[in-house]
Parts: structure tokens; sequence; C-alpha cells
């Protein structure tokens, strides 16, 4: 399954929200550099999900606040 992602790095809190089917906004305490904030999404989706963080793999926008997913179950 695909999965949409909006992530806003160097928050105060941490927010996993659903906006729509498949779409999420994501706010992560971890900074973007070092791909820190990515790896953070990562386990967030797959708590999300509840999956293992391997199953959670990225298909587009490592450098970017937008994101897809792939999302094995």
């Amino acid at each position: 399954m695909l999965i949409r992602v909006q992530v806003k790095p160097d928050s105060h809190r941490e927010l996993l929200e659903e906006s729509k089917k498949g779409e999420f906004r994501i706010q992560v305490k971890e900074p973007a550099a070092g791909n820190m904030a990515n790896s953070r999404v990562q386990q967030l989706l797959a708590e999300y999900f509840n999956v293992p963080v391997t199953s959670v793999r990225f298909r587009t926008g490592t450098r970017s606040h937008r994101k897809t997913f792939e999302v094995v179950q």
C-alpha cells in the first residue's frame, strides 16, 4: 500500500494524523539533518500500521517535505 506523507521536522511535539485515506501529516522532533527525521517517520508509520520498520520503505521524496512510503503487510 502506498502512503503519502507531509513531514514537519524540528517540531516541538510529535504528531501523526491521517488527513485523508492514505495521506498523513506527521510532525517529528528530530532534525532533517542526517536522515534523522526520515528514520523517525518510518518508525511512526510502522507503529501505526503495526508492522516491522523494515516493512516501511521509501518510494519518493527523501529530501522533500512530501514523501511517499510503501507499507508491506
